[in-house]
């Protein structure tokens, strides 16, 4: 598959051949289903927790005697029966989300994902990485406004091969936009973000990373 390369004016000035065991891989909406699923289940923090009996305060002592009272017996009033009692079998904060998928079926997924973006003309090829003079928000405005000729900018997500901290602060505030490293390129992102913009030295290293 052919691929364009853009220069910082959003001009076309070449093309590159993409790899096609990671850019026209045949898309499986249930692999990538499970593969979105899994992630968002691993990311998931259980919230609700109640307390047991053994947890709730008070309750050591015997609310009456056993027997003479004509009332039932009763051995704490923080028993589950009891209003202001322990919680029976409530959701404890030990809850485990996490799900478990394959390696290679993560990858594969993660490549389904990329053939998408290829396949629907998504994917922003630049000839060199990122880079602002003096790593200001309106500099990284003016570039992508440059880019898209001021067009609207689509939902971006950069990919960078080498995380440069000072020009992800740049556009850390600029909406629709996020910054990633290479690494941490992931099937989520993939999905909730329009457009791939990344350089071409990184679709390199990206290309090597998934053919290990």
């Amino acid at each position: 598959m052919k691929a364009n390369v853009y220069n910082e004016n959003g001009e076309v000035i070449r093309e590159i051949d993409l790899d096609s065991r990671i850019f026209e891989v045949s898309a499986n909406e249930d692999l990538l289903h499970q593969a979105v699923r899994t992630m968002l289940a691993n990311r998931r923090k259980p919230i609700a927790d109640t307390k047991g009996r053994s947890e709730v305060r008070g309750g050591g002592k015997k609310p009456w005697r056993q027997k003479g009272t004509g009332r039932a017996r009763h051995g704490s009033i923080r028993s589950p029966l009891w209003k202001g009692g322990g919680v029976t079998f409530g959701p404890t904060k030990e809850k485990d989300y996490s799900l478990k998928i394959n390696k290679k079926m993560k990858d594969k997924a993660l490549k389904m994902a990329l053939s998408l973006k290829a396949k629907e003309n998504k994917i922003f090829i630049l000839e060199k990485d990122l880079q602002f003079e003096n790593n200001k928000t309106k500099e990284a405005q003016k570039f992508f406004d440059n880019f898209f000729k001021n067009k609207s900018k689509p939902k971006l997500l950069i990919i960078d091969s080498f995380q440069n901290e000072a020009s992800s602060r740049a556009i850390r505030n600029l909406p629709k936009t996020k910054w990633l490293k290479n690494e941490n390129l992931n099937i989520l992102d993939l999905i909730n973000y329009e457009s791939l913009m990344i350089s071409e030295k990184s679709i390199k290293k990206l290309t090597e990373n998934l053919n290990k």
